[in-house]
Parts: structure tokens; C-alpha cells; sequence
């Protein structure tokens, strides 16, 4: 069973959870964009983790409004600006979000570009793309406190607990995995995370279907305007070629030369049309010898 996937606050420990419990009927209908977990440690900071499976046009604006909209939903009626407090979301993204970066971590505040000042103890954003870590086993005694947690998120699944444990034994990560292990053997919340996964695998094939269907469309709707072009194109290049005709036999009877066949060629279909309405003239007014 793979960690990266949606938690709920009530495994979260040492914290203030103004939210209120998730039951498992939370799961039943819920969208992929389900707040995995928001709490308020006990200075009444905000904390938001969300778990991000697919990455997608439009996930930055929707990291950035999320924030905005816990930062924002803090006041109820009659409260005062000022008793907002500091909001933290991190967004855990399994996959990259920014092909020309190369840092795993990236932190946004709200800053003052050219100043360099920051308005503290307001609104926070950090991402961490998944998609480019790449700690190796090897390399977890030394590695930060953050890359432990990410490899636990990305690998934990590969190994039994008790390996689990003496690899990560940091006491954070082994609540973690001790808890994930309890999860496995609760009836209840393996259903309920197995329901999870396959509703995520449900998701994960509509879009692409719905790619598909879209790339489909469009090569359709691109083949028939081709078509259409192209049968516009040939008729126009069928009246053009019919008008050089009639101007080359007008040419002859009237033994006039009014071009080469190259240079008519030039001449767009109503150029052509009126040439040969003159040369008809010309015909009709001819005087027998």
C-alpha cells in the first residue's frame, strides 16, 4: 500500500483540529481535490497538506486559490483583520510542475521583488514536485529531515514495516509508519482506502479517455475542414483552368494575343472572367471580311 495517498486530520497528532473529524463517508463521493489535511497548531498557525496525484493546466492557479481561500475563511462575522493568522499549504505533487526548474522544494511568500521585503505571517505556499526527487536508499543517513519524509511518501510501500522502521527510525516517520501499518490491518480503512485507489484509477482513465477523445475530435474536425478547403481549392482551380481554355480559343478566332499561358496563370478567377467577357465582345462585334 503506497503512503501517497489522501490522509485525514484525525492521524495528525499534537495539533488543535478546529475542522472537525473525517469520517470514512467523506471518501464515498468526494472529488479528487479533497483537503487531505488541515489543522491549527497550538499558536494557532493554519497548516494545509494536500496530496496531488495528477498535475495538469490550471494546478498553480488552484494552489494559489486554495490558499487564498483558507487565509481569507479564517474571519467570521464582526471579527477584526488583524486576528488572522499565519497559513502554511503544502502541496505535494506527483510530478513536475515546472520543466525548467530543478529544485524539489520551492516556497512562494508574498514579497516586495524589488525591496526584498516580505510580508511575514500571512500567506505561505510550498510545492514539492515529486516528479523530481531522486534520493537513493544509500543516501537516507545523511540525507535532510525532508527528504526522508519524501522517500517515505514515494517508497514506503516497497518494504514491510519492520524494514520500515530501522531504515527511517526517526520518531516522526515512525509514527507514520506504525500508523500506516495499523491502517492495513483496520478492515474499515483498508476498504476505504482501496475504494480511494480505484476511484483515483477511475479518474486517472476518464482524463486520459477524455484526451483521447479530444485529439480524436480534433484530427476529425481537422480532416474535414482539410477536406473542405480542398474541395474549394479544386474548384476554383477548375474554373481557372477552364477560363485560360475559353481565352485561348477566343485568341485564336480573333488572332489576338492577350498573354502566354504562364502569365494568365498569374491572374486571379475574376481577372480571368472579365478578359474573357472583352474577348467575347470583341467576337460578337466582329465585322465579317
Amino acid at each position: 500500500m503506497s503512503p501517497f495517498a489522501p490522509r485525514k486530520s484525525r492521524y495528525f497528532r499534537g495539533a488543535k483540529d478546529d475542522f472537525g473529524p473525517f469520517k470514512p463517508q467523506d471518501f464515498q463521493d468526494d472529488k479528487l481535490s479533497v483537503l487531505d489535511i488541515k489543522a491549527v497548531d497550538r499558536t494557532e498557525v493554519v497548516y494545509d497538506v494536500e496530496m496531488q496525484l495528477t498535475t495538469y493546466e490550471g494546478l498553480v492557479q488552484r494552489i494559489v486559490y486554495y490558499g487564498c481561500q483558507l487565509y481569507a475563511g479564517q474571519l467570521k462575522a464582526g471579527e477584526k483583520h488583524k486576528t488572522l493568522r499565519p497559513v502554511y499549504t503544502i502541496w505535494l505533487v506527483n510530478g513536475v510542475l515546472w520543466p525548467d526548474a530543478a529544485r524539489v522544494h520551492h516556497v512562494f511568500r508574498l514579497a516586495d521583488a524589488e525591496a526584498g521585503r516580505v510580508l511575514a505571517g500571512t500567506l505561505e505556499l510550498h510545492t514539492l514536485e515529486l516528479g523530481r526527487y531522486n534520493v537513493k536508499e544509500s543516501e537516507l543517513r545523511s540525507a535532510s529531515m525532508l527528504d526522508c519524509w519524501l522517500y517515505w511518501l514515494l517508497h514506503a510501500h516497497e518494504y514491510e514495516p519492520a524494514a520500515l522502521l530501522e531504515l527511517l527510525p526517526q520518531p516522526a516517520i515512525r509514527q507514520a509508519t506504525e500508523t500506516l501499518a495499523r491502517i492495513a490491518q483496520i478492515t474499515e480503512d483498508k476498504a476505504m482506502y482501496d475504494a480511494r485507489e480505484r476511484a483515483i484509477q477511475d479518474r486517472e482513465w476518464e482524463i486520459d479517455a477524455a484526451e483521447r477523445k479530444g485529439r480524436r475530435e480534433g484530427e476529425i474536425e481537422g480532416e474535414i475542414k482539410g477536406e473542405i478547403k480542398g474541395e474549394i481549392k479544386g474548384k476554383i482551380e477548375g474554373k481557372i483552368e477552364g477560363k485560360i481554355e475559353t481565352i485561348q480559343m477566343l485568341q485564336g478566332i480573333l488572332r489576338v494575343s492577350v498573354g502566354e499561358e504562364q502569365e494568365l496563370r498569374t491572374l486571379t478567377l475574376e481577372q480571368l472572367q472579365s478578359l474573357t467577357s472583352t474577348l467575347q465582345e470583341k467576337l460578337r462585334n466582329r465585322v465579317p471580311s
